[in-house]
């Protein structure tokens, strides 16, 4: 494994004691999620900028950013302690292409983004909408899912070209510029 997800498991699993940042509480649980986020990047088109919705501890986007270094990521996540956790370990990594952001997506402002991830915020549509300011008809969007997604994908208008794509319990809603 990339000598930078081993000192993010590092970071995370003491900040985790303290701050109860994820449910994620082993290295085998840590690592299982970083597959979980890099996994995508088998069927993805490589993004020049991605936003990640509701960073939380750092799944997907910091996992992301670390694929993607060339990226302009931007971690957007509301709550302090998770922010705080975000740029410590951006700064640790020394990660120059993440910029963590503590604020709600719908109150963030800035150029679209070729891709937004987002993992266990809402639904789809809702995401969706929250986003539209930050994208264009170019913009994609990674959305890893659970069962619901079907019935997400019904509640979204059907000139949207999209896979899901499934892998044990997730499935990953890519939704195609």
């Amino acid at each position: 494994m990339n000598e930078k997800f081993k000192i993010f498991t590092n970071i995370l699993l003491e900040w985790n004691q303290i701050h109860n940042l994820t449910g994620a509480k082993t290295i085998a649980e840590i690592e299982a999620n970083i597959q979980d986020s890099i996994y995508p990047s088998k069927f993805i088109d490589r993004p020049n900028s991605i936003l990640d919705v509701g960073t939380g501890a750092g799944f997907p986007g910091l996992i992301l950013a670390i694929t993607y270094p060339n990226a302009k990521v931007v971690l957007c996540e509301p709550r302090k302690k998770r922010a705080s956790f975000l740029k410590y370990v951006a700064m640790e990594l020394e990660l120059k292409n993440v910029t963590v952001i503590k604020k709600r997506v719908e109150e963030y402002q800035d150029e679209p983004f070729e891709l937004i991830s987002s993992r266990a915020v809402t639904n789809t549509k809702i995401l969706l909408n929250l986003t539209q300011h930050l994208s264009t008809s170019k913009t994609r969007y990674l959305f890893y899912k659970g069962e619901q997604v079907f019935n997400e994908v019904e509640d979204i208008t059907s000139d949207i070209n999209y896979d899901i794509i499934k892998r044990e319990k997730r499935n990953y809603l890519y939704i195609k510029a």
